[in-house]
């Protein structure tokens, strides 16, 4: 995916391609959270779709939840949920940040070659 150390660096019309493809895959990262919340506040919890989204969303931006939970089933669900997020977040992130720091570093390697 990325290009090894001995080859240049990447056009710029094919990096701002790379960044983009990065982008969707976070935003699909995302979805699969939003997801995997709004169906466990929905069936566990027994919220209705709107406020499952709002609760999900919330915790997934790192807020707290905004209903509170009642069953113990949606306590536990809660618990592991915002776990979860936190690794989304974390994950997002790399996702985000890699092929910037890619480049940086791989420029770095080519301009010290080239001295």
């Amino acid at each position: 995916m990325y290009e090894h150390r001995t080859e240049p660096l990447l056009s710029k019309e094919r990096f701002i391609r790379r960044v983009a493809f990065h982008g969707l895959m976070a935003g699909g990262v995302i979805a699969v959270g939003l997801a995997i919340g709004i169906s466990g506040y929905h069936f566990i919890e027994g919220l209705s779709w709107l406020d499952a989204l709002l609760n999900a969303c919330m915790i997934l931006g790192g807020m707290g939840p905004v209903n509170p939970i009642q069953s113990t089933g949606g306590k536990l669900f809660a618990s592991f949920y915002a776990l979860f997020a936190g690794l989304v977040f974390i994950a997002v992130a790399g996702i985000l940040t890699a092929p910037v720091a890619h480049r940086l570093l791989h420029r770095h390697h080519v301009e010290r070659k080239g001295k």
